[in-house]
């Protein structure tokens, strides 16, 4: 038996065409909300878990400064401490100072010198005397200045030649002020551990 198909074939098979166009439209819109959503979801989460790391940084930068303003504040703190510490040791070795003082100028003062006064202030000491002559003036000044441990750095202020006596018995004699430093027991140490430790110069050939 022979079947005729008396239906408009042409249009179907374009409905057919058109119902998988649109099948595959819409295939390939939901294809691409699915990758936009999953590449969303994706960059979202790598963003989420970077501004996760950023916070953790910044957490601990500010965590960091709190420790390093903390430990500037210690070493303030420490070097005040250093400070009244030395400040209290000087206050003790300064006790002994005039002891010192005068063992040296019993030491240092040549024939011919005789002082009249002697003012400390602080690590200054101001000396005034009167002397024979003008070499004793200086030979004072170089005892003072090379050969004394306690004392250093004389200062010759003022000389003047005046007359003491009458008579038979005036004679012409220098009147002087001279000031010098009185070093600390720390400074004689700190200067002897420096000679210890400076280097011995090589033999010539």
């Amino acid at each position: 038996m022979i079947k005729i198909n008396l239906l408009p074939h042409r249009e179907e098979k374009r409905r057919l065409r058109k119902q998988a166009f649109v099948a595959l439209m819409l295939f390939s819109a939901l294809a691409g909300v699915l990758i936009v959503a999953i590449g969303g979801g994706y960059f979202g989460n790598k963003l989420s878990n970077q501004e996760e790391r950023n916070q953790f940084i910044k957490s601990e930068n500010d965590r960091l400064d709190v420790q390093i303003k903390e430990v500037s504040n210690l070493k303030q703190e420490i070097e005040a401490l250093k400070a009244r510490q030395q400040a209290v040791e000087d206050l003790q070795s300064d006790r002994n100072q005039p002891v010192y003082l005068l063992d040296e100028l019993a030491q240092q003062v040549p024939e011919g010198v005789y002082l009249k006064s002697f003012q400390q202030e602080g690590q200054r000491v101001k000396l005034n005397g009167i002397a024979q002559s003008n070499e004793r003036v200086s030979e004072l000044l170089r005892n003072l200045g090379n050969r004394s441990a306690w004392l250093e750095k004389p200062d010759l202020i003022e000389i003047r030649s005046i007359g003491i006596g009458q008579g038979k018995d005036a004679k012409r004699v220098f009147d002087f002020i001279v000031n010098v430093d009185i070093r600390r027991p720390r400074d004689i140490e700190a200067a002897s551990a420096g000679a210890a430790i400076a280097p011995v110069p090589a033999a010539r050939p």
